[in-house]
């Protein structure tokens, strides 16, 4: 053990600020990626130590010169273990994470939240929507955030999510409940567009579906190995789902509907690919790519 490591797992007593601290310094020890919500030690630190003493990572505290209890400090000592030596992410650890400013359970059914349609959502898909929708569909929804990010974002909609996944829809059901959308959000198991209704169309169809090629899977940093691998595969080239989702959206979207995907480094292949369809690559103020867009008369 080195000796930066000593100060976190020999603690005995300690403030939540020197907690924050004694933890960013032994997760910096250790050669981790962050890329499930923060991009450094420090706030992931800061992450499971309010997290691991009972308060919310989302509501800043006015003061962290907060005694830390001993039951509070093992368990951190605990987490911060599983973070550095297993690769776990924060959320698995926690069970809980955020996405368009809402807070959802999250588990090793469906990957961790984390697209830049976030901030597609919070502007109500301006300048893209004519008009508010009346029917939205999350295609490939995981664990639902998109869909109830979405329903809440437009309360006169209808909201349908789907994704072949069983476990991942029994995740999107308790993030549905937890948000009292039962009665509006509908989940469907099956195949893309397969088990939806008949003769449904949307006026917005929004995706964040696998999209990671062979040869990132297999370069892949231990974190990712956590998630479930059905939501990340997308075949040789990344573009196996990607494919169909374009080829049968047309006949699933109203006149004047809107095709949103996000296909972050197979960004490059899918341009490649699908040149003749004009797609228009978004751009975002607070970081991500790889997020397309296409009309229904485009398409």
């Amino acid at each position: 053990m080195s000796d930066t490591m000593r100060p976190l797992l020999q603690l005995e007593s300690c403030t939540l600020a020197q907690l924050i601290e004694a933890g960013s310094v032994y997760l910096s020890e250790h050669q981790l990626v962050y890329g499930h919500g923060t991009d450094n030690a420090f706030d992931e630190s800061a992450w499971l130590s309010m997290e691991a003493c009972g308060y919310s990572p989302a509501q800043p505290l006015d003061d962290y010169n907060l005694a830390v209890n001993a039951g509070h400090l093992a368990r951190a000592k605990d987490w911060f273990q599983k973070r550095a030596v297993d690769n776990i992410p924060v959320a698995y650890i926690t069970g809980r994470s955020w996405f368009a400013g809402l807070e959802f359970i999250t588990d090793d059914r469906a990957l961790i939240p984390r697209s830049p349609i976030a901030e597609l959502i919070a502007s109500e898909f301006q300048p893209w929507l004519s008009s508010a929708p009346d029917a939205v569909l999350d295609l490939c929804c995981g664990g639902g955030c998109i869909a109830i990010a979405t329903a809440l974002a437009f309360p006169q909609a209808v909201v349908h999510g789907a994704d072949l996944s069983p476990e991942a829809l029994q995740l999107a059901a308790c993030n549905r409940s937890k948000h009292q959308l039962d009665d509006r959000l509908g989940l469907f198991e099956g195949n893309l567009y397969a088990p939806l209704p008949r003769g449904q169309r949307y006026d917005l169809i929004v995706s964040n579906p696998p999209y990671v090629d062979q040869q990132d899977m297999q370069s892949l940093a231990a974190e990712f190995h956590h998630e479930p691998q059905l939501g990340l595969a997308a075949g040789p080239d990344g573009l196996d789902i990607v494919e169909r989702i374009l080829a049968d959206a047309k006949k699933m979207l109203t006149p004047g509907g809107v095709l949103i995907v996000e296909v972050g480094n197979s960004e490059a292949a899918v341009e490649q690919k699908f040149s003749d369809l004009g797609l228009m690559w978004l751009e975002f103020e607070f970081g991500g790519s790889g997020v397309f867009l296409i009309s229904a008369e485009a398409l």
